[in-house]
């Protein structure tokens, strides 16, 4: 099967891998998995998760939820505090199987009331990433938990600290401290966190919610959770430029399949797989610039490259589909089913 560039391009060994060895360090911890499907927003994707021992999947928003549940899966957290329109309300309670949500306001504990009976809630709180989440220090914690009677389940937070060169422990101390001294105020709860750079590092939680683990990205190599080895989505593109005298090519993946993201800790916007210093240092809409190292031999015009981009959760949003490469070079074509479902 030819491919047209630039697209996304799945190592399923690798993948496999990924998540065979994130179930392990879950299991031989005694750590439920449930990961967060964000990354992939791909069904046969977060089946082989299942199958390898998730217990169940987390997703971003009701409209993630909506689709996962329609592929089949039934035991969801949407691990964010929702703010519960009528319409978010009818939506949720339109879900199958079993849902929880998160919460970090009065305000919307108190409009759990209008949900089902059996959708649960977890309180989020704030273990050092500064976004949503309560201080576990907060009187209003004891107040939410409260409010939500039967409903809650336990407290949740994202340690989104986390990211960066050798964050990754710190920010799982300051995990499980947050979450311990919390649900010890709540008279207990379950403990759920994890990010993918923290995960290796965490062995004393309840439940962890890795995403970027399945894929990995320049981003997880250069924060140290993992090695380029263990990257399993790249973006395919095709050089079409070249000029020898600065040792420079153009490629045909631009911001528009490769995302804009980048953190100030990384250099570049991506680089080539088995390249580490062929990094992209310019990017517009449909074309990416590297100056490839000198010892390394320039590349021809028509030669397909590999990139391992900065954010992988971004480019899966960026494309419908993807293909999916095994040890015998077959391909196979997978849909993008949560592509866009942002609400």
């Amino acid at each position: 099967m030819m491919i047209d560039t630039p697209a996304v391009l799945i190592d399923r060994e690798r993948l496999a891998t990924n998540i065979v060895q994130m179930a392990a360090h879950a299991a031989a911890h005694g750590i439920a998995l449930r990961p967060h499907v964000k990354t992939h927003k791909i069904p046969e994707i977060a089946q082989i998760q299942v199958d390898a021992g998730a217990r169940g999947i987390t997703c971003a928003t009701i409209g993630e939820s909506e689709v996962f549940s329609e592929a089949g899966f039934q035991d969801i957290f949407i691990a964010y505090p929702l703010y519960l329109s009528e319409r978010a309300v009818e939506r949720l309670n339109a879900l199958p199987g079993k849902v929880s949500i998160g919460v970090d306001s009065l305000e919307m504990a108190r409009a759990v009331v209008n949900l089902r009976e059996d959708v649960k809630a977890l309180i989020e709180v704030d273990s050092g990433h500064h976004r949503s989440g309560i201080s576990p220090d907060d009187e209003v914690l004891a107040e939410i938990r409260d409010v939500l009677g039967e409903r809650y389940v336990g407290v949740f937070t994202f340690p989104g600290h986390s990211y960066g060169p050798g964050n990754g422990e710190a920010a799982a101390e300051d995990e499980l401290h947050t979450l311990t001294s919390s649900v010890e105020r709540l008279g207990g709860g379950l403990t759920s966190g994890g990010s993918s750079p923290s995960a290796q590092f965490t062995d004393a939680l309840d439940e962890i919610r890795p995403g970027v683990y399945v894929f990995n990205d320049a981003q997880q190599v250069a924060s140290g959770a993992c090695g380029e080895e263990q990257v399993s989505m790249m973006v395919l593109s095709t050089v079409i430029s070249r000029n020898v005298a600065d040792r420079r090519i153009i490629l045909d993946a631009g911001s528009k399949i490769l995302s804009t993201d980048k953190p100030a800790w990384i250099e570049g916007h991506g680089f080539v797989l088995g390249q580490p210093n062929a990094r992209i240092s310019a990017l517009s809409e449909h074309h990416a610039t590297i100056f490839w190292p000198a010892d390394i031999e320039l590349p021809q015009v028509g030669e397909q490259i590999k990139v391992v981009p900065n954010h992988a959760c971004n480019v899966i949003n960026l494309v419908d589909e993807v293909y999916v490469q095994n040890s015998a070079e077959k391909l196979e074509i997978w849909s993008v089913a949560a592509r866009g479902k942002n609400s």
